[in-house]
């Protein structure tokens, strides 16, 4: 039985350049929750496609001798063969060139036309053709844009205008009455005082291009691109030509969108809406950016990391898995391939695909291939199996609050609890007892019952993966409402094995210059199943470690980096001399508890800017599961020791 509706949407994606790791994790992201939604029992929707009007496209294709259409044509078909690579679900694909769209950009521009909220006068102010947007006097500074930080020009031109002013109380109101229409909290805050600073009227249409939607009733006008972008999400649904799907799925639950969007979807759209008496999306969620180097990704730096690096170095589940779990939903994260390679090896290929890989191993070797029957220790385990359940029946909630890191990284704990099982009670060992054998085939069937509800929730996040693993255990292979109950897998099923879901990514990385700095690196990658052992790992010789100058040394003073919550800025001294580093441990570290520990750093190490600070040497931490742990040095050790 269907609980109801749920309508998702990713931004629509500029056509004037190929996708990169932005564009596919909003899109993963949204993939996910559609399918968390379709397994607890919803009605789903599932929107996504290209916005392909505008300055850059135009001029994108004049520079390589196409027309816009064409260009766009050839981008998009790079977005639908990404998006088969990755499994994306989505109900539809639309593009701001499909006709119906058109025509509902025209029917809205027409209804808050009449309902007296557009004008026609002259715009002039500052303008940037990167954003295809007039920003305004207050937030420009050297005339530079606020968002992407290209240089403004000053444009004067005649333009229809949107009477947004008139909705700054409105729109105050509606998010007082819905706090939850902007998340996180730091955006809703962000675009309140946006709103509250005053609201000036809106350009919404262009004399200067050509590549766009006429005005009605004036040709020499064409729509302003976020005026038709945005309409995408109701046009999709046939809003003002066939409204069933409108009717059906409108308001929209949630748009996804990139926190450097989050006005035009939280002001604009609205007020768009609110003027042409629709009733507004019920959240808008501004997810951070991932950074690489603490750095935005651009083109200018050459530092955007697109999806077939990541494709190429792991499966499509496991790159949707990284993404997930390591999901930007509230602040920024900082990308690199030896994270992104960590995580991989550690929770997929070491913990859960390790434990499959185990548990049919037993049943095979110990039970001819067949489930065992999980009665006989099931009272033993009841505790544990109802935290399980119990956990499993707020998954609905948490997926609604997008805590998808959480639930992804909650879904792997239960995992390793079920391992802890095995490790703790050792049921290979009770089968070869006579006396033990039963209670040690019902623990391993327990544990895999407890698997198999475990990779049903995971199923949003690596639905080929996990279909395979199910067609193994001989049950439907997409998981639905069934799934999320205890007793599913019936004794006397028959278990298959099969080849490795998650094979270990083994990298070798020879590095002049650091990742971490956003600099190039040579890099081999091999890959190894599990079973065959790991790839050797590299080694050095005596006389490269001892050219590596380990020091102790005393901190002088920390504090942070403005703008980099993740780093902090730390003064050290050998006891001759004094130098500032740059370590990554804001998060884990106040920098009062560090001034005047001892620690031990990398001396002779060349100096990098990072965020713009320079940094001479790097501190020494172990690195669990992604948390820094700094090796402090014993206060008794003299500063300046050499460490051999």
């Amino acid at each position: 039985m269907k609980k109801g509706t749920y309508y998702v949407t990713t931004p629509i994606y500029y056509v004037n350049d190929l996708p990169h790791i932005g564009h596919t994790f909003t899109t993963v992201l949204a993939d996910i929750l559609a399918r968390y939604k379709k397994l607890f029992g919803y009605d789903v929707f599932f929107l996504t496609g290209t916005d392909e009007h505008g300055q850059k496209v135009e001029k994108s294709a004049r520079e390589r001798g196409m027309t816009p259409k064409a260009l766009a044509d050839d981008v998009v078909n790079n977005y639908y063969e990404l998006w088969t690579t990755l499994n994306i679900d989505y109900s539809k694909f639309i593009r701001t060139t499909d006709p119906e769209h058109e025509k509902t950009v025209v029917q809205l521009f027409q209804k808050i036309q009449e309902n007296g909220d557009i004008y026609k006068s002259y715009y002039e102010g500052w303008y940037c053709w990167g954003c295809e947007a007039f920003i305004p006097g207050t937030q420009v500074r050297e005339q530079k844009c606020p968002e992407c930080g290209k240089k403004l020009e000053w444009l004067k031109e005649e333009s229809y205008f949107f009477r947004l002013s008139k909705y700054e109380k409105p729109l105050l109101d509606f998010y007082r009455k819905n706090p939850d229409f902007i998340r996180p909290e730091s955006r809703y805050n962000e675009v309140v005082r946006f709103v509250e600073s005053g609201l000036k009227d809106l350009s919404i249409s262009r004399t200067s291009i050509r590549w766009g939607i006429p005005v009605p009733g004036d040709p020499e006008h064409v729509i302003y691109v976020w005026m038709d972008a945005l309409t995408n999400y109701i046009s999709a649904l046939g809003w003002g030509h066939d409204g069933k799907l409108f009717d059906r799925y409108w308001p929209a639950d949630v748009h996804l969108v990139g926190k450097d969007i989050i006005r035009f979807h939280c002001v604009y759209w609205p007020a768009f809406l609110m003027s042409a008496r629709i009733e507004c999306p019920k959240q808008v969620f501004g997810h951070g950016w991932w950074l690489r180097a603490e750095s935005k990704m651009s083109k200018t730096v050459g530092n955007i990391v697109r999806p077939n690096e990541l494709l190429s170095l792991a499966s499509p589940d496991m790159v949707r898995y990284y993404l997930a779990r390591e999901a930007p939903m509230t602040d920024d994260t900082s990308f690199t391939i030896e994270r992104f390679i960590q995580r991989l090896n550690t929770d997929l290929a070491n913990d859960l695909g390790n434990l499959l890989h185990r548990l049919t191993g037993m049943i095979h070797r110990f039970h001819d291939g067949k489930m065992p029957d999980p009665g006989p220790v099931e009272s033993r385990f009841g505790q544990f199996r109802r935290e399980l359940l119990d956990w499993s029946k707020g998954m609905d909630s948490r997926v609604d609050r997008l805590e998808i890191p959480q639930v992804v990284g909650g879904c792997l704990e239960w995992i390793r609890k079920l391992n802890g099982l095995l490790g703790e009670y050792e049921p290979w060992r009770m089968v070869k007892q006579h006396d033990t054998r039963a209670e040690g085939l019902a623990l391993i069937g327990f544990v895999l019952e407890g698997v198999r509800l475990v990779t049903a929730l995971l199923w949003p996040v690596m639905p080929r993966s996990m279909e395979t693993f199910r067609t193994r255990l001989h049950i439907h292979p997409e998981p639905d409402e069934r799934d999320l109950k205890w007793g599913l897998l019936k004794p006397g099923t028959p278990i298959e094995k099969g080849e490795a879901l998650f094979p270990r990514i083994d990298i070798d990385i020879e590095a002049n210059e650091s990742m971490e700095n956003g600099r190039s690196h040579k890099k081999s990658v091999y890959y190894s199943n599990q079973g065959r052992g790991r790839v050797e790992e590299k080694r050095i010789d005596i006389q490269k470690f001892m050219d590596i100058e380990l020091r102790v040394v005393r901190i002088v003073s920390a504090e942070h980096i403005p703008g980099a919550k993740k780093l902090l800025k730390l003064m050290i001294t050998d006891g001759n001399e004094t130098r500032q580093i740059v370590a990554g441990v804001a998060q884990y570290y106040q920098p009062t508890e560090l001034v005047n520990k001892k620690i031990a750093v990398v001396w002779n190490l060349k100096p990098a800017r990072i965020r713009g600070v320079e940094s001479n040497g790097m501190l020494l931490a172990a690195d669990v599961h992604g948390r820094p742990y700094i090796l402090f040095v014993p206060d008794e050790v003299p500063e300046g020791s050499r460490i051999r």
